[in-house]
């Protein structure tokens, strides 16, 4: 059986690869998913993969540099940097074609071998500044 570290390693190897299939499999099917800038707080592997295949429809050429794995016991905290250029809407910003780079930190809780919670946490005021939003509903004129 893998570690807690190993299990997040593959987690975060396969999203970086773009392979959402790949990053599910170490997932436990009822898995918590909170994300935090969004208001998302559910359960289900389904949750999690419209996640993923969210970010990376508005971002085809999305980047991820993890930088930092701190493990503490079953818990595992990976901080990363996410990148790319914005080809779809996404978080409710339109479709503006800008790069961005986002520093994030996403808390995975892991049990048996899988991945049984998962909370992200990114500065949702950084997101809309790169995409230039000037408020959730309003698109700046650049």
């Amino acid at each position: 059986m893998s570690t807690a570290t190993q299990t997040v390693h593959m987690f975060l190897d396969a999203f970086a690869q773009r392979d959402v299939d790949a990053a599910m499999a170490v997932v436990d099917s009822q898995v918590a998913v909170t994300v935090h800038p969004f208001g998302l707080d559910d359960k289900g592997a389904d949750v999690l993969r419209s996640v993923l295949a969210d970010l990376m429809r508005a971002f085809p050429d999305l980047m991820v540099t993890v930088s930092r794995v701190i493990t503490t016991g079953d818990v595992v905290t990976a901080l990363f940097k996410a990148e790319g250029t914005q080809a779809a809407d996404y978080a409710g910003a339109i479709n503006q074609e800008k790069h961005l780079d986002i520093d994030q930190a996403w808390r995975f809780v892991v049990a048996d071998g899988l991945i049984a919670q998962v909370d992200a946490y990114w500065c949702q005021a950084q997101l809309y500044r790169r995409l230039a939003v000037k408020r959730y509903d309003e698109i700046a004129i650049a």
